[in-house]
């Protein structure tokens, strides 16, 4: 079995630097939640909306990442994450449609706050820094769902028989889906190394935690959303 490496390069050491951080966000309530099969359904369809919505800036922000490269294997590497982003999107739109919720009611959603404090940010750190403080900001989404999907997965606590979230838990154990993180996490440790990954460190974390927090209150605002 393929396991991306989460404790190797610059990688390892922003999440071993998030500390506290990082376990707010991977072990979360709303996590738990889903491991157990105990997640209010309103609030797991609130964050899928929402998740909807995030994919679109997420992908901007993969596109935004292609423009601050100039060779063509980085541009080809970051291409690569974009692609694979619009490519979920229908299947995200067809796991949705499983929760009663189609594309067109998602799109008129209103963005709630969380999600556009977490897109807005990436954009623009993206907008301001250079690839590094980019890969900084995306890497807690793109490699914490899969530490995540792996810590259910493997968790004797977590219950996928007869759990409704069985199959968003299975998908981020996926083994195509942990090979293009380690790809990510590849890309990330090149641009490091080319860019003074090392000597930036105290700024790429608080970019890194800045972004965990983020998704940390992503989780909570699916858990925060009123029964319908």
């Amino acid at each position: 079995m393929f396991l991306p490496q989460f404790d190797a390069g610059l990688y390892g050491q922003l999440r071993r630097n998030a500390g506290s951080v990082w376990q707010s966000y991977v072990c979360h309530d709303f996590v738990q939640q889903l491991g157990a099969g105990t997640l209010p359904h309103h609030a797991f369809r609130h964050y899928l909306t929402q998740d909807y919505l995030f994919l679109i800036h997420f992908a901007r922000a993969y596109a935004l990442l292609v423009s601050k490269f100039s060779t063509l294997p980085e541009m080809r590497a970051a291409t690569t994450s974009l692609n694979a982003i619009v490519n979920e999107l229908p299947l995200h739109v067809a796991y949705c449609q499983q929760w009663g919720l189609n594309e067109s009611e998602m799109e008129q959603v209103t963005e709630a706050a969380e999600t556009m404090n977490y897109t807005r940010y990436v954009l623009d750190i993206g907008h301001r820094g250079d690839a590094l403080d980019l890969l900084a900001a995306l890497m807690p989404c793109v490699a914490g769902y899969a530490e995540i999907g792996l810590r259910l997965l493997n968790d004797p606590n977590t219950v996928l028989e007869g759990n409704p979230y069985a199959d968003w838990i299975r998908n981020y154990g996926d083994q195509a889906y942990l090979r293009g993180v380690q790809s990510s996490l590849d890309l990330l440790e090149k641009v490091a190394h080319q860019r003074g990954g090392e000597s930036r460190l105290a700024e790429l974390n608080t970019i890194f935690n800045t972004a965990t927090r983020l998704e940390a209150a992503f989780w909570q605002m699916g858990l925060d959303a009123p029964a319908q």
